[in-house]
């Protein structure tokens, strides 16, 4: 059984995409494939596993740019909420604002000022154009009254945003948790409206700009004719191993269940 991901290897998706495919595995006595297919916001994934047999034996690993695509782009060869069906939620995943060390503040209030008084020299980087990391990149910019060019990414971000060719990402807090503890990145805030237990002393964005909040959230989808008893099965598997204190304990660690 195969599980696909729109995304790059080594992404949040990705990373929590494994977990939930071991877990399965344990679960049901079946071996559980991980296949990374990135492309525009996850398009290439979905449009294979609406083309796939529905027979639960290929699943999408959904993310909330799936459901921000039909407004985004016009051609689709699919209709999301027509041609996939709905298997289980996996959590929600909050995203961190993070900058390169190498810009010279240290506070969400500090960020601002600095792109208000040096106007076009802050890049944004994201996964793509509509993805739910650059809206709430462009959320942000447009409360705080501030422009951020943005820099869509079809691979991964981190080469140029370690780099400093972008200095701005919003990304999920289990790609950058390594990153901003060992000081190749800095935290600024979080985009829930309360701070996380694995990142104490990262304010929420929200302590700044009142009202902000911005998170993404995971879940599994199967081709739309897979059988109901199939889907119930899936569905009664991942939600098991939900409900297990260890596996749960994992989930937590990468902060990948805060707000399920």
């Amino acid at each position: 059984m195969r599980i696909v991901v729109g995304l790059p290897a080594g992404n949040s998706p990705d990373i929590v995409s494994r977990l939930i495919s071991q877990m399965l595995s344990e679960r049901l006595g079946q071996p559980f494939v991980v296949e990374n297919r990135p492309g525009p916001n996850t398009n290439i994934a979905t449009e294979l596993v609406v083309r796939a047999p529905a027979d639960g034996y290929t699943l999408l690993f959904v993310v909330a740019g799936n459901a921000i695509n039909s407004s985004v782009y016009k051609n689709l060869n699919y209709d999301f909420d027509r041609d996939i069906a709905p298997v289980a939620s996996v959590g929600g995943i909050p995203l961190v604002m993070v900058i390169t060390p190498g810009l010279p503040v240290k506070t969400v209030p500090e960020f601002i000022a600095y792109v208000k008084a040096n106007p076009g020299k802050v890049y944004m980087g994201s996964s793509g154009t509509g993805s739910t990391l650059h809206v709430a990149g462009a959320l942000f910019a447009m409360m705080t009254g501030i422009e951020l060019p943005h820099v869509p990414y079809k691979e991964s971000i981190f080469p140029d945003l370690l780099g400093g060719q972008v200095q701005l990402a919003f990304e999920p807090a289990p790609a950058v948790l390594g990153y901003i503890q060992s000081g190749k990145l800095r935290a600024l805030g979080v985009s829930m409206s309360r701070r996380l237990d694995v990142l104490p002393d990262v304010p929420a964005i929200a302590e700044f700009v009142p009202g902000y909040r911005a998170n993404g959230w995971l879940g599994l989808g199967a081709p739309k004719d897979t059988p109901p008893d199939v889907v119930d099965a899936l569905n009664k598997a991942v939600n098991g191993g939900l409900a297990d204190p260890k596996f749960s304990a994992r989930l937590n660690a990468l902060a990948s269940s805060s707000i399920r």
